[in-house]
């Protein structure tokens, strides 16, 4: 990991955009940007902050599902797959 590549002042990053951007897509390291000595922002591409997005969706689900089962929220899977497929039958 080449850290002191990724962190740099906004002043270069205001300079350099094109140079920041080019960095961040060829290597999908982020670039943490830094203002008066402080980080204030993260750069990323694009594909990187999707499949980041995506796994926190689904730690979201997990995460209510756990919650669910802890409260005893639950139906047996006999029960959900018969509504299922009553509702798919209906839509024909």
């Amino acid at each position: 990991m080449k850290i002191k590549e990724d962190i740099r002042p906004v002043s270069y990053v205001k300079s350099h955009t094109a140079d920041v951007l080019n960095q961040v897509n060829d290597t999908r390291r982020p670039t943490y940007v830094t203002q008066n000595g402080e980080a204030r922002a993260v750069v990323v591409d694009s594909e990187s902050y999707e499949q980041m997005k995506n796994a926190l969706g689904l730690m979201k689900i997990l995460s209510q599902s756990e919650d669910e089962i802890k409260k005893g929220e639950i139906t047996d899977h006999k029960i959900v797959f018969s509504v299922l497929k009553e509702k798919l039958k209906n839509k024909k």
